[in-house]
């Protein structure tokens, strides 16, 4: 495959590390933090639309874009509620629904891939959506995670997936200026290198992440209250916020959309949205219903309010839009030097 990096070519076991948050901008703003990722072999591509950890993720593991596997979002319609995808839970307070009735594509072609992730995460709905049939090595700390990668690629595991979600974490708490995510990066580079000297010579290591990110200020927050009585539900992402509109109003709520926000945001109808196949092609029947009749993707540094979940104007840093910076990602490997 001429996509993937050059030391992929003749590796008996291959290693997939996602590092949640990082994206391709990071790599060439803060080169003197990521030595050991900027010495590995490969570019950038880019991620899925929206661009946010549980649609990217099960993209990685599926193979499908968010059109095919429905995971269309951080939050999405679901029924007559929204589904938290990350918290596996529904707004109204009622029983999730099972990852296998919403999610339903094999995970790896069916494969039982060993998977290294955060052990708090075996039992998650998030997991059973993009993990679902895997073998779960869980980690509480990244020696564990260098461990288990390592005793799988000892013993021959011809691919094995880690996760690592500091980067994405730090960055929402702490925003990419600053102190903290200078030293996250470094840590996650760390990372990387004790990965490096672990694996044996026949195993490739291969970087790569879900979405980059977006820094936002106290003042980036857009309220949307002008239009609010339009909106019946909302969902979506602060960057790719889903506006769903109360009955009859869908061509009224774009049209006082794009007037309020269009200086700071691509306005899409729903059609147009899957039309053009932004979340890629052939939708299935359900991600209509989960995709608002309004999509606000931030083109400037803003995020959106969603008055039903405040607590997301905290974040100092957001994703989910189609920016290079939220979109490009590394795919980038090298060879085990253990």
């Amino acid at each position: 495959m001429s996509w993937l990096p050059e030391p992929v070519a003749g590796a008996t076991t291959v290693v997939l590390l996602v590092l949640d948050g990082l994206g391709w901008e990071a790599i060439g703003t803060h080169p003197d933090r990521l030595p050991e990722i900027g010495r590995l072999d490969g570019g950038r591509i880019t991620t899925v639309v929206p661009s946010t950890t549980p649609a990217a993720l099960t993209s990685i593991t599926t193979g499908l874009p968010p059109s095919r596997h429905g995971i269309t979002g951080f939050r999405f319609r679901y029924e007559n509620t929204v589904l938290n995808a990350i918290r596996w839970q529904q707004a109204d307070g009622k029983r999730a629904p099972e990852p296998a009735s919403l999610q339903r594509n094999e995970v790896f072609s069916g494969r039982s891939v060993p998977v290294v992730t955060k052990a708090e995460f075996r039992n998650s709905g998030l997991t059973g959506a993009h993990l679902r049939g895997t073998e779960f090595n869980g980690w509480h700390t990244t020696a564990v995670l260098v461990e288990h990668v390592r005793a799988l690629a000892s013993a021959g595991a011809p691919f094995v997936y880690a996760y690592y979600p500091g980067i994405d974490e730090v960055a929402h708490a702490y925003g990419l200026g600053g102190p903290f995510y200078g030293a996250e990066l470094a840590s996650a580079d760390q990372l990387v290198g004790t990965l490096l000297d672990a694996l044996p010579a026949h195993a490739a290591l291969v970087v790569t992440a879900d979405h980059g990110q977006v820094d936002l200020g106290p003042d980036c927050w857009i309220s949307l209250g002008s239009i609010d009585e339009m909106v019946a539900v909302y969902a979506g992402d602060a960057r790719f916020r889903y506006l769903h509109a109360r009955s009859g109003a869908a061509a009224a709520l774009h049209e006082a959309a794009e007037d309020l926000v269009g200086g700071d945001a691509w306005v899409f109808t729903r059609e147009r949205l899957l039309d053009e196949g932004w979340l890629g092609s052939d939708p299935i029947g359900q991600v209509r219903s989960r995709v608002g009749d309004v999509v606000l993707a931030a083109r400037s540094a803003v995020g959106f309010v969603d008055p039903t979940l405040l607590r997301e104007t905290g974040l100092k840093s957001a994703h989910g839009s189609l920016t290079a910076a939220e979109m490009e990602v590394p795919l980038v490997a090298g060879r085990g030097r253990g």
